[in-house]
């Protein structure tokens, strides 16, 4: 079984940002007279300031950024329908793949949100097995294990292959509990950070999906005869 990540994995995570941002530059100029807004967000974004972007345009366009407006403008954002489409190489990868073997799906983030972009992207029916966390509270989050677990009682003891991008909690926990681990590396990704450790550590890194099978074979990953 071969397990995703959604963000920075299938498509990439800046375009949900863009488009959110886009939906709240309308709201902003429908309700207060301004414009701008959305750029100046996606410019703090771009220089990597993306958790201070909302403060930073406000302040910018000269509008209060209290803790009320802030969090208005997260759930507006965290609420929006995301325009956003999946990476050319995902796609073949899940086409591939969705017919040969059972599939899951491991997300972080608001489960309405998560599903959310599920849906915009068209990937539902591609998974045998979705686990977005946020369905039971943050505290579930990656690297807790519930979600990893859920997915090897689904497996059936089958060897398990985890695809994420994030070092920092992504594959400490399937490693300690013998997964595969593949880090995907895609240009223009928000966490860029190295592993801390050698527990935090990928198995192997791919720039492409397309490449996902042949770097498990690598690893001695047997993929599953065709019927």
């Amino acid at each position: 079984m071969i397990v995703f990540d959604l963000d920075d994995t299938l498509y990439l995570e800046r375009d949900f940002a863009f488009s959110g941002y886009a939906a709240l530059d309308t709201h902003i100029e429908e309700t207060t007279g301004r414009s701008g807004f959305g750029a100046l967000c996606r410019s703090a974004f771009e220089a990597g300031r993306h958790q201070q972007a909302f403060n930073e345009a406000l302040t910018a366009l000269d509008l209060p950024a209290d803790p009320e407006r802030i969090g208005e403008l997260v759930a507006r954002y965290r609420g929006h329908v995301p325009k956003i489409v999946l990476c050319g190489d995902a796609r073949r990868c899940l086409d591939r793949l969705a017919a040969r073997l059972p599939l899951g799906l491991i997300t972080d983030g608001p489960e309405a949100t998560q599903r959310a972009k599920i849906a915009a992207l068209g990937i539902a029916s591609s998974f045998a097995v979705l686990r977005p966390t946020g369905a039971w509270g943050t505290e579930f989050s990656k690297p807790h294990p519930r979600a990893f677990l859920e997915m090897e009682a689904a497996a059936g003891g089958a060897p398990l292959v985890y695809v994420a991008d994030n070092a920092l909690k992504d594959f400490v926990t399937p490693r300690a509990r013998g997964w595969y681990a593949i880090q995907i590396c895609r240009n223009g990704r928000v966490h860029t950070a190295p592993p801390p450790d050698e527990a935090h550590s990928p198995h192997a890194q791919i720039e492409t999906l397309d490449a996902l099978e042949r770097t498990l074979q690598m690893l001695g990953w047997t993929p599953p005869a065709v019927d």
